[in-house]
């Protein structure tokens, strides 16, 4: 049924819950897992966030949030795939700067996989009320189909 599952992970819990649900799958079908975490930018008028002027941060500053940004995926993705037992599954990992649901869609697109498992809240739940969550996202122009654990 399935040969390759793409699992966006953030570290919540809804992530951890959707691993399992992928492992269980690819056990199942022998597919393999690409575990994916996205590392956003930080955003261009980053000092109003801050109570300063629009642009605050040179670009030395900005690049060293981003590299911050991007360890704390990291972490995020250890947490996730130390929270589920993935023994004798093919799983590689991968990290992604940019925004979660275009990295997502394109990954997916470029890899060819045959489903997104992923949590249908992340660690940004207030956001996703906001604007609109990315597994909500995901789910209206995946090029595959798409299973949302919650």
């Amino acid at each position: 049924m399935f040969t390759s599952l793409l699992v966006p992970v953030d570290g919540s819990e809804h992530s951890v819950q959707a691993l399992g649900v992928a492992a269980q799958l690819a056990r199942g079908c022998a597919a393999s897992l690409i575990l994916m975490t996205v590392a956003e930018y930080p955003p261009g008028n980053m000092g109003l966030f801050t109570g300063g002027t629009p642009e605050p941060f040179t670009a030395e500053n900005w690049n060293e949030i981003a590299a911050s940004l991007k360890a704390d995926a990291e972490q995020a993705l250890t947490k996730v795939q130390d929270s589920v037992d993935l023994s004798g599954l093919e799983v590689e990992t991968v990290i992604r700067q940019g925004t979660p649901a275009a990295a997502i869609l394109k990954e997916a697109e470029q890899r060819g996989v045959d489903a997104i498992v992923m949590g249908s809240r992340g660690v940004s739940d207030m956001h996703g009320m906001i604007f609109g969550s990315t597994s909500h996202k995901v789910s209206h122009v995946a090029p595959c189909r798409v299973i949302t654990v919650a």
